[in-house]
């Protein structure tokens, strides 16, 4: 499989690996058509585990090749890796504030962004996953867009790895947009919809990062630590928060470390 996919050219690498986190994402969303609602247990155990592979992935998959290629530099070592990760958080930063949106555990009335006119509940949640989806599908194709530019610091393995990584954290995201809107009474075919439609920017997100490199690779070490800084964020601001909101706390750690941990195994075995 691996052989087949080294022939394909970057940019069919990283469609290939971002539909298959959209796969994972649609997959999560599919929980619908079996139940209204998930053990809230299971789902914060799910979001712990998505946060510690989010961890894991910024810094093995992106921000540690970031350092490691800006040594070859006129930088620093540690400027454009600090400066990128910055930029990817402030970045996030922005867009949470000016697209409208709602987390999952949100009231009607609790909208983030840009105060939303006559937007419904369902486009605002997905408007708030679709966000938090848009780094992680450029992590992959800045993580294929690496190894096609013949970096050291990178290999097809990696990049899969991160891939399946970001593909397993991306179960709960889609059951966390569809179960909501099947408990307020959406049917099931449209809160399936509504729950994988979320996934749908990572092939996009995929291919402006893997495009972005390919034609400025000096902007490599840059752009693998901005896709680093831009998940850091999502952790903090919200996977963190929405696993520990329902008294399941040292659950969802527990979790958060066996996350990091299989993370951390996937990138150093594979990489």
């Amino acid at each position: 499989m691996i052989a087949y996919i080294s022939t394909l050219s970057p940019v069919l690498q990283a469609l290939l690996a971002t539909i298959f986190t959209w796969g994972m994402t649609a997959l999560g969303a599919a929980l619908v058509f079996t139940t209204k609602s998930v053990n809230q247990k299971l789902m914060d155990g799910m979001l712990g585990s998505a946060g510690g592979i989010m961890i894991a992935a910024s810094f093995w998959s992106l921000l540690a090749p970031a350092i490691e290629m800006s040594k070859e530099g006129t930088f620093p070592a540690w400027f454009p890796a600090a400066t990128g990760f910055l930029l990817g958080g402030f970045f996030l930063w922005l867009a949470d504030k000016l697209i409208p949106h709602m987390h999952p555990s949100s009231n009607s009335n609790q909208t983030e962004g840009i105060k939303p006119k006559g937007k419904r509940r369902s486009t605002l949640l997905v408007f708030a996953i679709t966000l938090h989806n848009i780094p992680e599908g450029l992590a992959v194709g800045v993580a294929f867009g690496a190894v096609a530019a013949g970096l050291d610091t990178s290999s097809l393995t990696a990049a899969l790895a991160l891939a399946i990584g970001i593909g397993i954290q991306n179960l709960p995201e889609g059951a966390a947009v569809a179960l909501p809107l099947r408990r307020d009474g959406m049917s099931r075919r449209k809160s399936f919809f509504y729950g994988q439609f979320s996934g749908m920017v990572e092939p996009i997100a995929a291919v402006v990062g893997v495009l972005a490199v390919s034609f400025m690779s000096p902007i490599l070490p840059f752009a693998l630590a901005f896709a680093a800084g831009a998940m850091i964020f999502v952790v903090v601001e919200e996977v963190i928060p929405g696993s520990q909101e329902y008294g399941n706390g040292d659950l969802a750690t527990v979790c958060l470390m066996i996350g990091f941990t299989i993370m951390m195994i996937l990138d150093v075995a594979f990489g």
